[in-house]
């Protein structure tokens, strides 16, 4: 081979090495960056966002990374929207009673029927062990508008008291919570069932009541969407909700990874975790789709809490583009 040969060669094979880490760096395109907010941090409902990230589910859907912001309620939850902190938020059926009102995020996915995540409990030495027993009793709940509000108001309703007979006090996170229904500003909590598990382990509460024979037809949690994000990236927005339903799935089949996964993510003994997964696994629906027996239920509420003047149209609380 002459020189001039070689150095055509040598001048080719370096071009098509170039072109071929040019056409890698080209092709290969870097993932989104998203920031999901919890209602409230300690919910073991919510930790569907912590699995998929820890399996990896969320790359799977072009996602490199998933940041996420616990909140103290949904009203909280929804000023973050509203900042653009988080771009999806993970809230509340009564919760989209904002939407309503022109908030920030608009409901996308349905994804937990009936309340089985939620308790009623009271101090460890209470003499209270039934709901007939709250008339004129106050229960800490997380804010105005939110779940634990509305359930509040529900109970009195379900005892034959109006919505007025037990009166919801807003204590946000758990550490407040704690602290006024040990010094009696409140007689009990409407608390995460997981968190209640661990502190009648500990002699602190003990749950009396799970809400979840409270209400049967209901969206306990739905995903909201930030509307600007809706409405300039829905392919972002729907690969989320795909996401989502495919680490239910993941979850639903392998409990044991589940429960090691989402033990370490609240920080809570193995056991406990798989009394709650027997419990609340059962919550999480596979679609995401709005049911209209539990809409009506919501839209109800609404308007007996005072949150609506009148009930709202489909449109005004929820969209149906993101799920099949």
């Amino acid at each position: 081979m002459t020189r001039t040969m070689r150095r055509s060669l040598t001048t080719v094979l370096t071009v098509a090495a170039l072109a071929t880490g040019l056409g890698f760096a080209v092709g290969a395109k870097a993932g989104d960056t998203i920031v999901v907010g919890k209602a409230v941090p300690f919910a073991w409902t919510f930790t569907p966002t912590d699995v998929g990230i820890e399996l990896g589910i969320w790359k799977k859907h072009g996602f490199d990374e998933v940041k996420i912001v616990g909140f103290g309620g949904d009203a909280k939850m929804q000023q973050g929207l509203i900042a653009k902190n988080v771009d999806f938020g993970l809230g509340s059926g009564p919760a989209m009673a904002f939407a309503a009102k022109g908030g920030a995020g608009m409901p996308v996915a349905a994804f937990a029927t009936g309340p089985r995540n939620l308790t009623l409990a009271v101090k460890y030495d209470s003499k209270l062990s039934k709901p007939s027993e709250f008339k004129g009793k106050k229960l800490g709940v997380t804010t105005a508008g939110s779940l634990t509000d509305w359930l509040t108001r529900r109970l009195s309703q379900a005892q034959g008291w109006g919505t007025e007979g037990v009166t919801p006090v807003a204590l946000g996170g758990l550490e407040g919570s704690l602290r006024a229904v040990e010094t009696g500003q409140v007689d009990g909590l409407v608390i995460a069932a997981a968190v209640s598990y661990v502190l009648e382990e500990k002699k602190t509460l003990k749950p009396i009541y799970n809400f979840g024979d409270l209400v049967k037809d209901f969206h306990t949690h739905v995903i909201f969407g930030r509307r600007d994000l809706i409405e300039s990236n829905p392919g972002l927005v729907q690969r989320f909700v795909d996401g989502w339903f495919d680490v239910i799935k993941y979850m639903a089949a392998n409990k044991a990874k589940t429960v090691e996964i989402t033990a370490r993510v609240l920080k809570q003994p193995p056991h406990i975790i798989s009394r709650v997964y027997d419990s609340e696994m059962q919550m999480l629906t596979h679609n995401g789709r709005f049911d209209p027996k539990a809409v009506a239920v919501l839209k109800q509420s609404y308007v007996e809490m005072g949150l609506l003047d009148k009930q709202p149209k489909d449109a005004e609380i929820y969209t149906t583009r993101f799920v099949k």
